[in-house]
């Protein structure tokens, strides 16, 4: 076979070639020139990789050309020559450029730089600070090290310590790790099994940590029918949506955020009905998420009908925050509690779901497996579920309609005008 022809191109050359294009000056040096505002010019090499024949390319440098500095023709020659010579070894170019600047980046550098490419898509306003505080102090121990270089003895140091003392803590920054430690195997900075991992890895090295469950203050469900009065008479008062709100929590049973978000589009109110959509009903039991339908009982319903106007906008907020005009922004975090507490200073909005769930059981024969999923948690395997759907709306629906009468029975009701449509 001949030999590939080299020096095909002349230094004269390379340095006014101006045609767009790939130029080749033999045994896989190419001189890459582009058009448009930057008007670029790089020494590339091409070569295929062992084993699948697949072609790569590796940039050596900007070309030197006309009124810009950058390589010449002899020294891109002399970095492809040792392209070549790595070729020769058996040696993958980029992979050993990868390595190289794995070598050069710490476990805080691409942690910090990870944060600031991802941080657009969070959600809570609080999650950036929460990422920041885990990846900067609590791992602070490890953010020196190369990032190629960390191993699962490193996040056993950090997450051991508190395994067994802030559980959840430990999980959640168990989880940022290994976040970041998979953004660098993409980026080509580490191989192997993520040490950050937990099936299969930490699991097996840590001990099992006991749930414990936060307890919410909770008002014995014999008083919500007076708390649900009192909130009638404060909106009468103060015509507040946020009372309202309050309200609609102890009616439906729903977490606040659900409610919160709560947009128009949302709402059936022909069949009485509240679909929540997936991304909100994300929960330890179902990480995932699935649209949850929440029959409303009539209370419920005529709030609706008060604070929703004919013309409303489909992504307008149905609470909405005191000052937005436009409905398009949502009642503040605390709003909620800070109204029920106006009213009965034991009770947390959680609390209130506590309160339906025990009502439930000892004033109603609703079958257990339907007051836990008014309540949104899972029940049974997905088959289960799937069987129960239909039949379960319907007594759900029964269910809600009971407490809704138990809360707000007709002499606790305190009547109210349309709200004129603008």
């Amino acid at each position: 076979m001949a030999k590939r022809q080299l020096h095909k191109l002349s230094s004269r050359a390379a340095e006014t070639i101006a045609v767009p294009g790939r130029h080749s000056d033999g045994g896989g040096l190419y001189l890459a020139v582009e058009t448009g505002a930057h008007r670029r010019r790089q020494w590339v090499f091409l070569y295929r990789a062992r084993g699948t024949n697949r072609r790569r390319e590796i940039g050596l440098g900007s070309a030197k050309g006309p009124g810009r500095d950058g390589l010449s023709l002899a020294q891109a020659r002399l970095k492809a020559a040792e392209v070549r010579k790595a070729l020769a070894e058996g040696k993958d170019p980029i992979a050993e450029r990868r390595a190289k600047t794995a070598g050069d980046t710490t476990f805080g550098q691409f942690a910090d730089a990870l944060l600031q490419s991802i941080k657009s898509g969070f959600k809570g306003k609080n999650t950036y600070a929460d990422w920041k505080r885990d990846l900067e102090v609590r791992c602070k121990s490890m953010r020196d090290k190369q990032i190629g270089a960390v191993t699962t003895a490193d996040v056993l140091a950090i997450i051991s310590p508190m395994w067994l003392t802030k559980n959840r803590t430990a999980r959640e920054t168990r989880s940022r790790v290994e976040r970041v430690l998979s953004a660098a195997k993409a980026k080509g900075l580490r191989t192997g099994e993520n040490p950050a991992m937990w099936r299969g890895n930490l699991k097996e090295l840590l001990p099992k940590a006991k749930k414990t469950k936060r307890h919410h203050a909770a008002a014995p469900y014999k008083n919500m029918p007076g708390i649900v009065r009192a909130l009638q008479e404060r909106h009468q008062s103060a015509d507040t949506n946020v009372n309202f709100a309050a309200e609609f929590i102890i009616l439906t049973a729903v977490r606040t955020n659900e409610a919160r978000y709560m947009r128009v589009r949302e709402i059936d109110l022909t069949e009485k009905l509240w679909t929540i959509p997936a991304e909100r009903m994300k929960t330890e039991d179902d990480p995932e998420g699935t649209d949850f339908e929440v029959p409303l009982c009539e209370r419920a319903v005529a709030i609706l009908r008060e604070l929703i106007s004919d013309n409303a906008a489909p992504d307008a907020y149905v609470f909405a925050g005191q000052w937005s005009k436009d409905q398009m922004k949502p009642l503040g975090h605390n709003a909620v509690l800070h109204a029920l507490k106006a009213v009965y200073p034991a009770i947390t909005t959680h609390g209130c779901r506590s309160s339906f769930r025990d009502w439930v059981g000892d004033e109603t024969r609703f079958e257990r497996e339907i007051a836990e999923m008014a309540l949104a948690h899972k029940v049974g395997d997905d088959t289960e579920r799937a069987y129960r759907r239909g039949n379960a709306l319907k007594k759900r629906r029964q269910l809600m309609e009971a407490w809704g009468r138990y809360v707000s029975s007709p002499s606790n009701v305190i009547a109210f005008q349309r709200r004129a449509t603008t």
